[in-house]
């Protein structure tokens, strides 16, 4: 598991860089690590963005899955929309790419969790 916390979008790029490395030390397929840093580059750019605040960033791995969790730090809850955007939207892109790679639900921490499933 690797968990961190990120204030600012140069942060993210280093910790992101580690959750990769992570990833690669254990055979995860190249497309996995690159669904993985988008999904988790989509989500902490919402919480900074849009909650004003820092995010916690929690991935794990599984046999079958990569599931990547992000929370807002600050009273303000990120939550999946009833209706999800679609690519053309002027803003919710990032939840619809999001959508593409994996299975996204609210989860009890006031963030959303995305469960990717690896190409094994």
């Amino acid at each position: 598991m690797v968990k961190f916390k990120v204030d600012n979008l140069i942060n993210m790029n280093s910790e992101l860089r580690a959750f990769a490395d992570f990833l690669r030390e254990r055979n995860i397929a190249d497309e996995d690590i690159f669904a993985s840093r988008l999904v988790s580059c989509e989500l902490i750019t919402n919480v900074i963005r849009h909650c004003g605040e820092s995010a916690t960033f929690t991935g794990e791995l599984s046999e079958e899955v990569i599931t990547i969790t992000v929370c807002s730090d600050s009273f303000k809850a990120l939550e999946f929309p009833n209706e999800i955007p679609d690519v053309f939207a002027e803003s919710g892109r990032g939840l619809y790419i999001v959508r593409c790679f994996g299975e996204i639900e609210n989860c009890e921490q006031g963030g959303l969790r995305v469960c990717i499933k690896r190409h094994l």
